[in-house]
């Protein structure tokens, strides 16, 4: 059974339009979500969230490493914020969700997502999502089919077809992606891993396909610690 092609990641919705946001004068529409309930037990709890010191994002947990750009800035607590924000929800009088099947692990650009500039903004997004929210998810090929829906809802096109990559030794699903943006074209190199019950994507923002390339090249594993498996 595959992953439904109906089901988006809210999580990434929301980093593309906010990334799609910095770049154009107005954020683009945003289309419906659809989650399905998680009844998995042992991904009730939001994952690990890691930590970043030295310029250096870690997730023992996920047994990665991310280097951060020199200068970049951090938005991953505004992002995690904006993504429990939810208007079915916002009755102070109710009481919240008792479950977070997802998190936004990382979120860095080159200069503030609100900060408007002609060069692209450069970005790095790291998130976690239940894979039970996908029901049938069973390799991380198959969660291309909501990332490729949310960045063609986005405006991009897809460069390369989902293709296995190397990261040390380390193989995960790869997918690239890009769109024009004025007279400028913004590349979005997306990678996946399924690990501990979770379908970890760490998606690439640049201006040229050597940018994204010098992210990409940031990201390592097996750091000490619980390491995926």
């Amino acid at each position: 059974m595959s992953c439904s092609r109906n089901r988006v990641s809210a999580i990434l919705l929301l980093f593309l339009s906010g990334a799609a946001a910095s770049q154009t004068q107005s954020p683009p529409p945003k289309p419906a979500l659809a989650r399905s309930p998680s009844s998995h037990p042992s991904v009730n709890q939001s994952p690990d969230a890691g930590s970043v010191a030295g310029g250096v994002y870690r997730n023992p947990t996920f047994g990665f490493t991310c280097r951060i750009p020199e200068a970049w800035v951090l938005r991953t607590d505004d992002m995690n914020a904006q993504k429990n924000e939810d208007p079915e929800t916002s009755n102070p009088n109710k009481p919240p969700a008792k479950t977070d099947r997802g998190r936004v692990l990382l979120a860095a650009f080159s200069r503030p997502p609100e900060a408007r500039a002609e060069d692209v903004n450069g970005s790095i997004l790291i998130a976690a999502e239940s894979a039970s929210s996908y029901p049938g998810l069973k390799d991380a090929a198959q969660y291309f089919g909501p990332v490729t829906e949310v960045a063609k809802a986005q405006g991009f096109e897809i460069v390369d077809e989902p293709y296995e990559f190397l990261i040390g030794t380390k193989t995960l699903v790869r997918g690239d992606f890009q769109k024009d943006v004025g007279t400028r074209v913004m590349r979005q190199s997306t990678l996946v891993m399924l690990a501990r019950g979770y379908a970890v994507s760490f998606t690439f923002i640049g201006g040229t396909e050597d940018e994204v390339e010098e992210l990409v090249q940031g990201l390592s594993f097996g750091i000490a610690g619980k390491g995926a498996k």
